[in-house]
């Protein structure tokens, strides 16, 4: 049997053991179990921060402040206009009053007493350098950097120190050679000063608007209708001021409205053009009528216009137009016929031309009717027509002809009727006949040319731009046409003629007349059989020659077939010419 007493001392030992424990563990130097749970904590607390920062790599953190909206610059009308007098000079006239300028000082006084310096300084810290800052620092690159940011300091704010005046004029001369949209649009956005340079009423004179709103193939929004509608009342009402020119290509919708505008706005406009649209009626004709009354050219090439409405509006108001130009359709002949009768009888330029696309229709043309319906006719164009001139019974009544003309232009593609007849009937009363193109008349002989009552011709063009292998040309007779006009002829073209050599080398001797040097400045050989001595007698006879065309000439050496353009390039060919002629005579 166990012992009582022993068993009460294994049951002490077993209560006590731990308490034993616990109160012996400060006096062995081990932690105390606040400190171990801290110790967790913060190793817990560390791992969680290092998964926070790889987390920060891939998804940045939002920031607490919000970002600033930018601010978009205003764009203030400009407070001057500028307006050029007839001496050439232009004038700044500001559209600020008085008042206006009292309120503008007080407003910039308040702004200052509200932004009132801050009395805290903070103390100027050195930037940090180091090792590599140092050494992009003394790099060459560098210095060049500087020296380029001084640069754009000193220079970079040239175009805001320009006058205005000074600014129109440069623009002028960017708009006489590329117009003035886009050019005006994309240069107002620079600055306020060239925003208010570029909206001065002078530069926007002349102006064209090709259609650009839609893609090809696509049919235009209702959308978009009402902004080309809005772009166009607001360049009339704050650009169109001194419009005097203007131009429409390619337009198929919205022609009526925009010609509206225009007539509505611009009270000054002379010329109007609308190439390729579609559309045109009688409500843009009437427009044209009541709001421009100093409209004097009407170019509608390549346009649907409904014939009856315009025949009504020149015969109406005719008398103001002295230029038209027109495209040749079966519909035209109306206008034309009415053109011949005198509805315009101030008329200077006539223009008919031709699609490029056959045509049954042929254009027939009675030369009396009108030469008694536009006496005052200076230039002629029938461009790519295959005409038949009308032969009126009791024609020998109509004997004044063209009196003022000076260009004469029945120039086609391919091979053309005209006779020589035909040409004495349009030029026998026209003795200020200057130019003369008659490229593609075959049928017109050097000798019937010279017969003409034109002194003092100064362009005469001969060339034959189509297939010439079943056509009778002349051979002779070159001579006659330079010995006429020696003295007067500026520009010569004799592509494609089947001149012998002797004679060209005859005519080209006869350019001078035996009185010094000739005035021409252009001939064109192209294809014919002018030799080399003709053509030394060309170069040396025609100092102020700047185009030569020897291309396709058989009887010249392969390495002088070209187009020579310049005096340089042309005494670079005399040069080689002479060397040749020294190459000969030695052997």
């Amino acid at each position: 049997m166990e012992n009582p007493c022993e068993s009460q001392r294994v049951a002490g030992t077993s209560q006590t053991g731990p308490a034993e424990c616990v109160e012996e563990a400060p006096s062995s130097g081990s932690a105390r179990p606040g400190a171990t749970q801290k110790r967790k904590r913060n190793s817990t607390s560390k791992e969680t921060g290092k998964r926070a920062k790889v987390k920060g790599k891939s998804e940045p953190a939002p920031k607490g402040k919000k970002k600033k909206a930018r601010k978009t610059a205003k764009w203030n009308a400009p407070r001057y206009t500028i307006q050029e007098t007839d001496n050439d000079m232009l004038l700044l006239i500001s559209d600020v009053d008085q008042y206006e300028v009292q309120r503008r000082t007080k407003r910039r006084a308040r702004k200052v007493t509200k932004t009132a310096p801050r009395s805290r300084t903070k103390r100027a810290t050195a930037p940090k350098t180091t090792v590599k800052a140092e050494r992009k620092r003394d790099s060459p690159s560098s210095a060049g950097l500087v020296g380029v940011k001084l640069e754009e300091q000193a220079y970079g704010s040239w175009g805001l120190r320009l006058p205005a005046e000074i600014l129109v004029r440069i623009f002028q001369v960017v708009i006489s050679r590329d117009g003035a949209v886009p050019f005006l649009c994309r240069v107002s956005r620079v600055c306020r000063l060239w925003h208010g340079a570029a909206s001065s009423p002078v530069l926007w004179r002349s102006t064209t608007l090709g259609f650009c709103w839609t893609e090809p193939g696509k049919q235009q929004l209702l959308k978009t209708q009402v902004k080309i509608q809005n772009t166009v009342s607001w360049l009339a009402q704050n650009r169109f001021s001194q419009l005097r020119e203007f131009a429409l290509c390619h337009w198929k919708h919205l022609v009526n409205y925009t010609v509206q505008i225009i007539s509505q706005f611009c009270p000054h406009l002379t010329s109007l053009k609308l190439q390729d649209c579609a559309g045109v009626t009688s409500e843009a004709f009437l427009s044209l009528a009541s709001g421009c009354t100093q409209l004097a050219s009407l170019n509608l090439q390549h346009s649907q216009v409904h014939v009856p409405d315009l025949i009504s509006f020149l015969e109406t108001y005719g008398s103001r137009i002295k230029q038209l130009l027109i495209t040749f359709n079966s519909r035209v002949m109306a206008l034309i016929n009415a053109i011949s009768k005198g509805c315009c009888p101030e008329l200077q330029l006539l223009e008919i031309d031709n699609k490029f696309v056959r045509d049954s229709h042929q254009l027939t043309l009675c030369i009396e009717t009108l030469q008694t319906g536009c006496p005052k006719l200076q230039v002629l164009r029938l461009l790519n027509q295959t005409w038949l001139p009308k032969v009126v019974r009791g024609a020998t009544v109509f004997q004044s002809g063209f009196p003022q003309l000076e260009e004469l232009c029945l120039a086609t593609s391919s091979s053309s009727s005209v006779e020589e007849q035909v040409l004495h009937r349009l030029l026998h009363g026209s003795p200020r006949l200057r130019v003369l193109d008659l490229r593609g008349c075959y049928r017109v002989t050097p000798a019937g040319l010279a017969t003409l009552p034109c002194k003092e011709l100064e362009c005469l063009y001969l060339g034959l731009y189509c297939s010439s292998n079943n056509l009778t040309l002349p051979k002779e007779g070159s001579h006659l046409l330079t010995g006429r006009w020696n003295c007067t002829l500026l520009e010569l073209d004799l592509r494609g003629q089947a001149f012998s050599e002797e004679d060209l080398e005859i005519a080209m001797a006869k350019l001078t007349g035996g009185e010094g040097s000739s005035p021409l400045r252009s001939l064109n050989l192209e294809g014919t059989k002018v030799p080399l001595s003709a053509l030394r007698l060309v170069i040396t006879l025609c100092p102020q020659l700047t185009y030569l065309n020897l291309t396709s000439c058989r009887y010249l050496p392969r390495g002088l077939k070209r187009v020579y353009r310049g005096q340089e390039d042309i005494q670079l060919l005399y040069d080689r010419l002479m060397k040749s002629t020294q190459v000969d005579v030695d052997d």
